[in-house]
């Protein structure tokens, strides 16, 4: 009896450390792999170092773009902006000017 007794007592007593050791086991998972865990912040900070990248690409495209429509306002308007226009919608070059082709996705500027 005294043996199942000392077996008792040790088994209370290690009984409330198992079940904290459990519940930190479970919070340290998911705080690790869980939806809102470490490892999914850092792939959403992947996806938005990405995002940024696409978005400063864009902001420059459409900066370009403005550039070159400021130049065919008519306030302001550029002879060589829009000269260089009608050249490329009509396909015209003069007789003293190269022409050197590039491929398509290469730009100039």
């Amino acid at each position: 009896m005294a043996f199942f007794r000392g077996v008792k007592r040790r088994a209370q007593a290690l009984v409330l450390p198992v079940i904290f050791f459990g519940l930190c086991a479970y919070f340290a998972h998911h705080a690790m792999h869980g939806t809102r865990g470490l490892i999914a912040r850092d792939a959403r900070h992947v996806e938005i170092a990405a995002a940024r990248i696409v978005l400063a690409e864009a902001e420059a495209e459409r900066d370009a773009m403005e550039r070159k429509v400021a130049g065919l306002r008519a306030e302001h308007l550029d002879r060589d902006m829009l000269e260089e226009r009608a050249r490329a919608l009509l396909n015209v070059v003069a007789k003293d000017e190269i022409i050197i082709p590039y491929p398509p996705n290469r730009r100039l500027f």
